[in-house]
């Protein structure tokens, strides 16, 4: 298996990270809170808060890309090229949730459109194989 599609099974875990840090709280799991989640979720303030929302954009974020990675291995697109955007995106998607956590917007925003430009990348590559 090459080192994208490993991206792509690590960009598909990374929401999880994301909701696991917005719910990591003792009332969460003492106060029964899995009953109702989305009630839970829709209270959630500050860094909570923000946890869950970059959990949200982390899995709008995966399709686009698992897509391009999928089209890159299918055209032949050049190995390491695809490996090398695959990998800035997991970079950028880490980034990003960590940005949105600590409510840094304008760092946040320029890690998003980065990872962006690596599925476009990775769709251009395509093309040209």
């Amino acid at each position: 298996m090459t080192v994208a599609l490993w991206c792509v099974l690590i960009a598909s875990a990374l929401p999880y990270l994301f909701v696991v840090i917005a719910k990591a709280d003792p009332s969460f799991v003492k106060g029964n809170r899995n009953k109702d989640p989305r009630v839970y979720e829709a209270g959630l303030t500050g860094f909570r808060q923000r946890a869950y929302w970059a959990h949200l954009n982390t899995l709008e974020a995966l399709p686009p890309f698992a897509a391009a990675v999928l089209v890159a291995h299918y055209t032949g697109a050049e190995q390491g090229s695809v490996d090398m955007l695959a990998r800035v995106f997991i970079l950028c998607r880490l980034l990003y949730g960590l940005f949105y956590i600590v409510n840094r917007d304008r760092l946040r925003s320029l890690i998003w459109a980065g990872g962006m430009a690596c599925v476009v990348g990775l769709f251009v590559v395509s093309a040209m194989a």
